[in-house]
């Protein structure tokens, strides 16, 4: 036996969480689908950590504000001396001699540089560092690179290598590298040998995103309990003439204000600065430039005196290699293989104009209220009645609304420089909008079910499929087609109900059409019309199988009705009720009648009046069943009676009716039903004439 196919409506109703929402009010059930979603939502950002592929997806889009439209104009206070390809065609492959080097710092500070920042490591000790050093030490200003091994950009699965070569140098006084200070540590480190402890350093280690981007560099770094500072900040601190002779002193003060950071790096020597760090000590890196607005002169062009280096003059002066081949290349959000030293160029220019983007504590408070208003404007649109603009709003907003997230995020950014994030509220846009949708097109489908089985209790299925799903008309929509019709009758129900309430006539009629329709489904028929006391059934052939089933229906019916007794209560001098059936078979008009805004569905031809006509000749034969000519042609003889030639109320052309043979098991003998008046020996009934009758 197969199994009958549930529609999309069921499906979703069977759902345990659909099918609880759907017993609830509507805004009950949309209320409850929104803090379904907000659990969700919520969830689903505790599972995903900073280096997931919400979170790079999240810095990715994050920066859209900044790289539609970006700032164009050129960046004169940092220049870029590059150790490009041509240079490195011209002077030889890296890494060049300790001897060029010098030469390449001299002409730097020959050029007027205030301050040149080598974005390089000189890790180990070679022949010319002397020359390195001194002509380092006699310039206005310089601060090269050393580099903490931090654990957080070690591969995933890979343990930990300490790596420990040269010294670090340059140490911040005033910060606490204690455990719970909020500050990443380390115990490897890459730096210049101890040839170079003379020179300011500063470190280079950037925090990499899981899909290897940066937007962010530690403040300072903890190794073996000191604190270091990054690359930007010691050049901040060597401007300011508290280099490596200096005393270096900050502070990182935690702060709670809600639209600060989470805290704040102040140098003394620098007075006026307050660098926003998040939790974890890290400066985010501004991408609010495009990278054409820096200047970048080739190092062969001022080792050979060639024109450009009267950009230097009173500039800070970032030497660094960006040749492709040398790997220090990293991907941004202007392009996939951005050299590194263009990185230290955008925090030096945030620092100097103290634009460092950042977090405020309150950007988890703004995303609820900002994924409230979503919930609130999904409210309403799931609220709207017309449920085809529901249909078109709800997906609609699962794009609409993480876009205007996005875009709120890129004001905040581009106007204030604060990194609200805007993932968490598009995820709720997202998952709130469609289980929305999917909450109202369950609750659509299913009204629309209860609508089309309400109508199917009225109307045949299939009629009430074709009213449902059609437009409304004035015209005549009809068709002819062959059935076998089958029409029952209590009789005496008139005088019945007017001899008893209301409520009883109503019992009595409830009981004959449920047990009668349920007698003819179960032979392949249905139930055309309930009218008054009667009904007309029918099945859409005018086979032999189809007269069978209506005379096999017929019979059951007379039967179980009877059975149960509908006359058991019939009123003193009332004649008992009793049921008619007839059955015939022929040519009908099926369809829907009538103005648009009031149509009925009905049956017509003269089928249908001979079929009525002969139910009613069974109370003049007193046969509770009786069979038309064209139907009882479809039976086998042995099965029916002929009653003879009748001709039926209404009509012109006389009609053979036919009764179907009594069950003989069913019958009593007439001698069993007169053996008491039989003679003594059995031989003859005794018979007495009593007076009256009627005299012919």
């Amino acid at each position: 036996m197969s199994t009958p196919r549930l529609t999309f409506a069921q499906r979703l109703a069977s759902l345990p969480l659909i099918g609880g929402l759907l017993s609830l009010s509507p805004i009950r059930g949309r209320i409850a689908m929104l803090a379904t979603a907000a659990v969700a939502t919520l969830a689903l950002v505790l599972a995903s950590g900073p280096n997931s592929q919400l979170a790079s997806l999240e810095e990715r889009l994050g920066t859209v504000g900044w790289t539609l439209a970006p700032q164009t104009d050129t960046e004169s206070r940092v220049v870029i001396v590059a150790i490009d390809e041509q240079s490195i065609d011209e002077v030889g492959p890296w890494p060049w001699p300790r001897e060029t080097m010098a030469e390449l710092t001299r002409a730097i500070d020959a050029a007027g540089a205030q301050l040149q920042i080598h974005d390089i490591v000189y890790a180990e000790a070679k022949d010319g560092d002397a020359q390195l050093v001194a002509a380092l030490a006699n310039s206005r200003g310089a601060v090269i690179s050393q580099v903490p091994v931090l654990d957080v950009n070690q591969a995933p699965g890979l343990a930990p290598e300490t790596i420990r070569a040269g010294q670090m140098m340059g140490s911040l006084a005033g910060i606490q590298c204690a455990e719970g200070a909020g500050l990443m540590s380390t115990a490897s480190f890459l730096a210049p040998h101890a040839g170079f402890n003379g020179i300011a350093k500063g470190h280079i280690a950037p925090v990499v995103n899981g899909d290897g981007s940066i937007s962010k560099q530690p403040a300072v770094v903890c190794v073996d309990g000191q604190a270091y500072p990054a690359l930007a900040l010691s050049a901040l601190l060597e401007a300011t003439g508290a280099g490596i002779d200096g005393v270096n002193s900050a502070k990182i003060i935690a702060n709670s204000s809600p639209m600060g950071a989470a805290q704040t790096l102040t140098l003394d020597s620098y007075p006026g600065l307050a660098v926003p760090l998040d939790a974890e000590g890290n400066l985010r890196i501004s991408y609010r430039r495009a990278p054409e607005s820096y200047l970048v002169i080739p190092a062969a062009d001022i080792l050979f005196g060639r024109a450009g280096t009267e950009l230097l003059d009173k500039a800070w002066v970032l030497v660094g290699a960006t040749a492709f081949g040398l790997g220090d290349v990293v991907p941004t959000p202007y392009s996939g293989a951005t050299p590194g030293v263009e990185l230290q160029a955008r925090i030096l220019g945030s620092l100097l104009d103290v634009a460092v983007p950042y977090a405020p504590n309150s950007a988890a408070v703004i995303q609820f209220l900002i994924a409230g208003l979503f919930a609130l404007a999904l409210l309403l649109m799931a609220s709207r009645e017309t449920g085809r603009l529901t249909t078109l709003l709800l997906p609609s907003a699962a794009f609409a609304l993480p876009l205007f997230s996005l875009l709120v995020h890129a004001q905040l950014l581009n106007s204030a420089d604060l990194w609200l994030g805007w993932m968490p509220p598009a995820i709720y846009a997202v998952i709130a909008s469609t289980l929305l949708f999917v909450l109202e097109q369950a609750r659509t489908r299913s009204q629309r079910d209860r609508v089309f089985n309400n109508l199917a209790s009225y109307l045949p299925s299939n009629v009430a499929e074709e009213i449902a799903y059609s437009l409304p008309t004035s015209n005549v929509v009809a068709e002819r087609k062959d059935f076998t019709l089958l029409s029952a009758d209590l009789r005496n129900f008139s005088s019945f109900s007017e001899a008893r309430s209301p409520e009883e006539s109503a019992a009595v009629l409830h009981f004959f059409f449920q047990k009668a329709a349920e007698i003819i489904e179960a032979h392949g028929g249905k139930v055309h019309e309930y009218k008054g006391d009667s009904l007309l059934a029918l099945w859409d052939t005018q086979s032999a199988d189809a007269a069978l089933n209506a005379l096999n229906a017929a019979q059951k019916m007379v039967a179980e009705i009877d059975h149960i007794s509908l006359s058991a209560n019939t009123p003193y001098g009332l004649e008992p009720l009793a049921l008619g059936v007839g059955i015939e078979q022929g040519a009908a008009l099926i369809g829907s009648i009538g103005p648009a805004h009031r149509r009925t569905h009905t049956l017509l031809g003269d089928t249908v009046t001979i079929a009525l006509r002969i139910q009613e000749m069974t109370a003049e034969l007193a046969q509770p069943i009786l069979l038309g000519e064209r139907a009882a042609r479809q039976l086998d003889a042995e099965l029916l009676q002929s009653q003879g030639s009748y001709l039926l109320q209404g009509l012109t052309i006389p009609h053979v009716l036919f009764a179907p043979q009594p069950d003989e098991t069913n019958l009593t003998s007439l001698t069993e039903t007169l053996g008491d008046f039989t003679s003594g020996d059995g031989s003859q009934p005794r018979l007495r004439v009593l007076a009256g009758g009627r005299r012919s």
